[in-house]
């Protein structure tokens, strides 16, 4: 600071006293715009190991609200190539990669070039990383590709599943794995051969209500589980999309949305289940259902005794929820399969007096934490929470349940 400044700040003391500030508030309002105010510590913060990070600035019977993790550099990150830019990608995980900390995005793949032009450009992927179906196996030489996530129809993740391994690169597969439990069988051993890894897209079990749930369920807390009711369910439109149809989807509202219900059941029990039975309803004459059911609901048994009551619709107005019944209380999460909008409470008995507590849960997006799992996986080495194994129990379960709708009967697994 010059001596003219420490003149103008003095004459500013002077000009404005008669006003009834204190001398002590103007030096500090001229200090701070002449920019020789020293922050304190705590407003300043700290640089270790690569983060910057800052000291509560509450009281220690207060929780911070600070997010300690942040961002990785973006050449640290783990690059994904997208192939299939239709209305899930678009609209959810392209997005979800602004909200991520460990993936970055680095290639599309797409069988249409205005789309590759538009995104290409939106999302700054470089033109050379814009390729068609037909040129997949180019991403072996884009070599800050590591991941390749497969959005396509659920009749050709097993192509593109086995492509991307052969070219050497891990895969993040949507959900349900495939259409047939052979096809997922054969979508393991290929990344198993290639050395790569397979993760299924399962958003909620990386969900902070969900996880929540699981935690809670699991804890002994609230004693066992005894009942598990779960709900998804939309009223589908266009009867020529391809969720309609049998050899692109594999099935109905069991695949796309019931897939939900019957994962949770699984990761809450913590249990595969024994028994299964299931009753299929299609409407006549509604051509949305001419080749895939409308409604499925079934019952699973799990060896500890608890049973889960589960059902998926095509053709209702939209429905999500999970309700874990156990000996002490009931975990309910209203909205719980959907993008967002998660609502957990716990009801249960205090001092003899019946209570329902709503449990405050940061709300991320499902996508970026989904991503950031599988970049995390790459960077350490470590396996997925859900791998190719976890979708291929989807699909044997998936399987049963037809088979007992169909047959009208129990089936019972091994």
């Amino acid at each position: 600071m010059t001596k003219r400044d420490i003149d103008n700040i003095r004459s500013t003391l002077t000009r404005r006293g008669a006003l009834g500030l204190s001398a002590a508030t103007l030096l500090a309002v001229n200090a701070s715009r002449t920019g020789f105010a020293q922050a304190a510590s705590v407003d300043s913060g700290f640089s270790k190991d690569g983060q910057v990070g800052f000291p509560s600035i509450v009281r220690s019977n207060e929780a911070s609200e600070g997010n300690a993790e942040g961002p990785l550099p973006a050449n640290e990150r783990v690059g994904f190539a997208v192939v299939a830019l239709g209305r899930l990608s678009v609209e959810q995980i392209l997005p979800a990669f602004g909200q991520a900390k460990k993936s970055r995005l680095a290639a599309l793949v797409s069988g249409s070039r205005d789309k590759l032009t538009v995104l290409g450009r939106q999302y700054g992927v470089r033109p050379e990383a814009l390729l068609g179906y037909d040129e997949l196996e180019r991403l072996r030489e884009i070599e800050d590709v590591k991941v390749v996530y497969v959005v396509l129809p659920n009749s050709m993740h097993k192509e593109y599943v086995l492509r991307s391994a052969a070219i050497g690169k891990h895969v993040l597969c949507e959900k349900p794995m495939a259409t047939n439990s052979e096809d997922a069988r054969a979508m393991i051993d290929a990344c198993s051969t290639a050395g790569v890894k397979l993760m299924i897209a399962y958003r909620c079990r990386y969900q902070p209500h969900h996880l929540e749930v699981i935690r809670r369920a699991q804890s002994g807390d609230l004693g066992p589980v005894k009942l598990i009711d779960s709900i998804n369910g939309q009223n589908q439109g266009d009867p020529e999309q391809w969720r309609l149809r049998r050899a692109m989807a594999g099935g109905g509202s069991l695949p796309d949305v019931g897939i939900y219900c019957l994962n949770a059941a699984r990761a809450i029990t913590g249990e595969e289940p024994v028994e299964i039975e299931a009753r299929i309803n299609s409407p006549a004459g509604d051509p949305r259902f001419r080749e895939v059911e409308e409604s499925v609901a079934w019952i699973l048994r799990f060896p500890s005794g608890a049973m889960a009551n589960l059902s998926s619709s095509y053709g209702i107005h939209r429905a999500s929820r999970l309700a874990v019944h156990l000996d002490g209380g009931n975990l309910l999460l209203d909205n719980a399969y959907l993008y967002k909008g998660q609502r957990l409470t716990v009801r249960h008995a205090i001092e003899g007096r019946e209570t329902e507590t709503l449990v405050e849960v940061p709300a991320k997006d499902h996508f970026a934490l989904e991503l950031d799992h599988m970049a995390e996986c790459v960077l350490t080495g470590r396996q997925p929470n859900t791998p190719g194994e976890e979708g291929l129990r989807d699909m044997n379960l998936m399987e049963a349940i037809y088979r007992s709708a169909d047959q009208r009967t129990v089936v019972r697994m091994d």
